[in-house]
């Protein structure tokens, strides 16, 4: 009896450790991007896991309205990460939390519909999207390896040289490891990067000393969420996007499991992301979605078992209560956070790559599709003024890479894949069709 707890409690602490650097870099990213101080940074870093916890446990515990029952795990989705610092400063940190409400909203009104949504989402959308958002998220990176912008000692020697020091020790461990160590690569890059830095004299443990040992989560903690179109427009395809990803991992863990994933099954997974979403709106988190990494560890390990899936929920709850716990995560330097950046938003760019891979090159409408879209999006980012003298009601959908981006390539799949054509033969048209 005592071995198996103990194994169940191993088996639990892999999940959470094969997740927690994709958690707690979000906090991080997205907190130090909008200027909150080290106390709002612990809080926010804790209510994190501790939802993290929670939207796990909701979506294992399958019942009537909510869950699909298979051994996944929970986090923030990184292609938030981008759209959540853009709406932080332009709108505030209160349109965050807004537009991640109304995005939950969404999530659960469409949930027992969203598969008949699927054809305005092909991989050609999906991916185009997922692409775009890396690609955002790079100057991110770029600015965290010199320092952190504004930083007194911007692109020094020593910021650098930590920052392609961790990258590089990343990218050994994926060379050189295998199994368990290689999908913790990126955590053992931040601590390992994270020491060095010590010696440096580039850590400063004050937050953790000044943090609690105990705390409660607080709705509302950043103050009442506000409602903006943009940024609700902005997280909705995000959410959309997260959909269609959850799916995959959905089937995936089906396999694994050899289960049969049904409608019914779809729908209370989608219903049970939507309830965790409007759960981080409230405690001032973010929004959740299936992280893949975790069905490696499955299939790695080969325990499908729920009761694994229930403790690692329970050790995040509990993390996510221990303040001191969070604020260790806030001490780790901005170069080497810099340096995991650049791994790990490059495999959201890789990502949308792969997304794409499924994509039927031959069309010269695909490859518009994504050409038109990517370019608005890339273009809008970079020049973000260029439609300032249109109407403000337009530039609400306009100012907005991501969302022009998104928009384009929506709007043009439809044009070219959805909308039949008229002209030619009905050959041309059951052609198009297969080509899409």
């Amino acid at each position: 009896m005592e071995n198996n707890v103990f194994k169940t409690a191993s088996l639990g602490i892999q999940h959470v450790l094969a997740m927690y650097a994709g958690a707690v870099v979000v906090p991080l990213i997205v907190g130090g991007a909008i200027g909150l101080t080290g106390e709002q940074l612990t809080y926010l870093v804790s209510i994190d896991i501790l939802m993290s916890g929670i939207a796990t446990i909701l979506q294992v515990w399958k019942n009537k309205f909510f869950g699909i029952g298979l051994p996944v795990v929970l986090g923030c989705t990184f292609t938030a990460v981008g759209p959540m610092i853009a709406i932080g400063g332009k709108y505030g940190v209160s349109a965050i939390y807004g537009s991640i409400l109304a995005a939950g909203i969404f999530i659960v009104l469409i949930s027992s519909v969203f598969g008949k949504l699927v054809k305005f989402f092909p991989p050609v959308v999906t991916g185009s999207v997922v692409t775009i958002i890396g690609i955002t998220l790079i100057p991110v990176a770029m600015n965290n390896i010199a320092g952190g912008q504004d930083s007194a000692d911007f692109g020094s020697i020593p910021n650098i040289s930590l920052a392609f020091g961790t990258l590089l020790f990343i990218l050994a461990l994926y060379r050189f490891a295998t199994g368990f160590i290689r999908s913790i690569a990126i955590l053992l890059g931040l601590g390992i990067g994270t020491t060095v830095a010590y010696f440096m004299g580039m850590v400063n443990f004050t937050a953790v000393a000044d943090a609690s040992w105990l705390h409660f989560a607080k709705p509302f903690y950043f103050g009442m969420p506000t409602f903006e179109l943009s940024p609700i427009i902005t997280m909705i395809l995000v959410s959309i996007v997260g959909l269609v990803e959850a799916s995959g991992v959905y089937f995936a863990l089906g396999d694994i499991t050899n289960r049969k994933i049904t409608g019914k099954d779809l729908a209370n997974g989608y219903r049970a992301e939507g309830v965790a979403t409007i759960l981080g709106a409230l405690f001032n988190a973010f929004p959740y979605t299936t992280y893949s990494q975790n069905v490696g560890l499955v299939q790695l390990s080969g325990v499908k078992r729920h009761n694994v899936i229930y403790t690692a929920g329970a050790i995040l709850i509990l993390i996510g209560f221990i303040p001191k716990i969070g604020a260790l995560t806030t001490i780790i330097p901005a170069p080497v956070l810099g340096g995991a950046m650049v791994a790990m938003f490059g495999m959201v760019i890789a990502a949308g790559i792969k997304m794409l891979s499924q994509v039927e090159f031959a069309s010269q409408e695909n490859l518009l599709i994504i050409a038109c879209s990517v370019g608005m999006g890339l273009g809008i980012t970079t020049v973000p003024n260029l439609f300032a003298n249109l109407p403000e009601g337009i530039q609400i959908l306009t100012s907005n890479g991501i969302v022009i981006g998104s928009l384009t390539a929506i709007i043009l799949n439809i044009v070219f894949h959805i909308v039949p054509k008229r002209v030619g033969s009905a050959e041309v048209v059951l052609e198009e069709q297969r080509v899409s």
